[in-house]
């Protein structure tokens, strides 16, 4: 009886874990840009990500680390900026609200809390700070403290 319970508990638990290997999880999220080369700066420079190599060398693509097996593709190609509503952002999170803003303010970057108050900082009822801000093609970014 003990064998068989043992082997139960050992297929159950087996067949758990190969279908939580088979769920999706997130490859990447590609941003259609109009500059690759202000774009990257951007990203680089403002928001902070690690480039990492691209196939396709061909000067129009620009691939980010965002976290493990994870990536940020920018492509170049798009002919002009379009609308994005703030619902819709890339989130990332920092260890400090108050160093990434530093960093924004030395790049000249605007931001806002949720309800768009310039230079503030949204405290969610959870205790996590966040702030927006737009990318060079008006894509919104969500920057919090959630490291939980």
């Amino acid at each position: 009886m003990k064998k068989a319970f043992c082997l139960l508990t050992i297929s159950v638990a087996l067949s758990m874990s190969v279908s939580a290997q088979n769920k999706p999880r997130l490859n990447h999220i590609a941003l259609y840009v109009m500059d690759l080369k202000k774009s990257t700066s951007f990203y680089s420079n403002v928001v902070g990500l690690d480039t990492i190599p691209e196939p396709f060398h061909d000067g129009r693509h620009t691939w980010f680390s965002v976290g493990t097996h994870s990536h940020l593709h920018i492509i170049s190609g798009a002919k002009e900026k379009t609308p994005h509503d703030k619902n819709t952002h890339l989130c990332f999170s920092v260890l400090s609200i108050n160093e990434f803003i530093a960093n924004l303010k030395k790049h000249g970057v605007e931001y806002e809390n949720w309800a768009g108050e310039k230079n503030a900082v949204t405290n969610r009822v959870d205790g996590v700070k966040q702030l927006y801000f737009k990318d060079p093609d008006g894509y919104w970014i969500e920057i919090n403290d959630d490291n939980k």
